[in-house]
């Protein structure tokens, strides 16, 4: 076996099962869970009608850079929603789709990073999205963690390395907005990130998966093909994003996604990619296309959210430290009590699932920034959250003072 397989560490909800083991649940209660990031939300309806019009395409093999079509469809959608020149997108070179983030995020890594250079690094935000790790170790990489904490908004702290260690740096994931914090980084943010990539000779891999899901409606987060295109960054240089279906149209199960940026980088990245064998079927190419042609479905999907945040928000903010993110639909509030004692008792007691903060984190520096937090996915019902934040109410009150 690959030996670098060794160095993965257990996944969130592994360490989550492992915890919860011979913890029974309150059969009284009827189960609630906030642990897992999928959307409960209808999936987009125009989606739906493609795909079933468009079965016919599983009978041929689809190619690896997806149809015409469909890149046309993401570089409308991504020149509208960023703010890019449409002329400055070529569909061919600086769009490539692929099966949902997971997939995209997790193979750039073995596609770009060399591993034959000395102190090969990947930096990553801390707390964060477990495949970046996962991709930098197999890559034969290190990964470099960036704190993510209140006094940098959250957002992963491009101060937290030397000169030195940026020096190793290969790959910087960044993910705005964020999983799990919902921090939103702003364009000085990515001017600096960019600054650094110049000076260390690195890629940055920009996850924007909840791009589509914010709080402000006339004020959507911006993305880092934007900044690139206003710096006149021909070809995109050192600039690749990651957008999905999942999170804007409710579609996970469609695994549906793409890459987009730095042609050269993506040049090699298909060519990778045409051995990876990750490709969309026609018919769930036609099912993307109708879903990034349509933001009906997306304006509504925000609503819903904002109503559940504007339902959760009183009832917690008694309890923990908790504000009401920029972005996404997680909250990641800050206890007096241990986080995996949290858990255990919400799901004792109330029969209330989530997730202990430290899990989603790494040990950096002597601290881990998850400890006293819990993971908070609004996905369920906006009557289940509410009921769930009553729940964890009832938990922190009983708790030994």
């Amino acid at each position: 076996m690959n030996p670098r397989l060794d160095a993965l560490q257990p996944y969130p909800f592994e360490r989550l099962a492992a915890l919860l083991r011979d913890t029974a649940p309150n059969s009284r209660r009827t189960p609630i869970s906030l642990a897992i990031g999928e959307p409960q939300h209808p999936p987009a309806e125009v989606a739906k009608t493609a795909l079933i019009d468009a079965l016919d395409g599983i009978a041929h093999y689809p190619p690896t850079k997806g149809s015409d079509a469909l890149r046309a469809a993401i570089g409308d959608w991504l020149a509208w929603r960023f703010n890019v020149g449409r002329q400055a997108i070529d569909d061919t070179r600086h769009i490539l789709p692929a099966a949902g983030t997971r997939e995209a995020l997790f193979s750039f890594a073995q596609a770009v990073v060399d591993a034959s250079r000395p102190g090969a690094a990947v930096a990553m935000p801390n707390p964060g999205y477990q495949i970046y790790e996962g991709a930098a170790l197999l890559a034969g990489a290190e990964p470099l963690y960036l704190p993510c904490l209140p006094d940098t908004g959250f957002l992963a702290d491009l101060d937290a390395l030397s000169e030195a260690e940026w020096d190793r740096v290969q790959l910087l994931y960044l993910c705005s907005p964020g999983n799990p914090t919902g921090a939103v980084a702003d364009r000085a943010y990515f001017e600096r990130a960019l600054e650094l990539a110049d000076r260390h000779d690195f890629i940055i891999a920009s996850d924007e998966c909840y791009s589509e899901i914010y709080a402000d409606e006339s004020a959507p987060p911006p993305g880092l093909l934007d900044i690139a295109h206003a710096q006149g960054r021909d070809d995109f240089a050192r600039c690749v994003v990651f957008h999905s279906l999942s999170k804007r149209s409710n579609l996970p199960g469609l695994r549906s996604g793409f890459v987009a940026g730095d042609g050269a980088v993506l040049a090699d990245y298909l060519r990778y990619r045409t051995y990876h064998g990750a490709t969309l079927g026609q018919h769930v190419q036609a099912a993307s296309i109708a879903a990034w042609r349509d933001e009906t479905h997306v304006r509504a999907n925000r609503d819903r959210y904002r109503e559940k945040y504007a339902a959760v928000m009183p009832l917690l903010e008694p309890l923990c430290d908790v504000t009401r993110p920029a972005g996404s639909f997680y909250l990641w509030p800050s206890f007096d009590a241990s986080d995996e004692d949290l858990t255990r008792a919400a799901l004792r007691d109330e029969n209330l699932r989530v997730v202990p903060g430290r899990y989603l984190a790494r040990a950096a520096g002597g601290v881990n920034p998850g400890m006293g937090r819990l993971r908070l996915s609004l996905v369920a019902s906006t009557q289940d959250c509410v009921e769930a934040a009553t729940r964890l109410a009832r938990v922190c009150e009983a708790l030994p003072r």
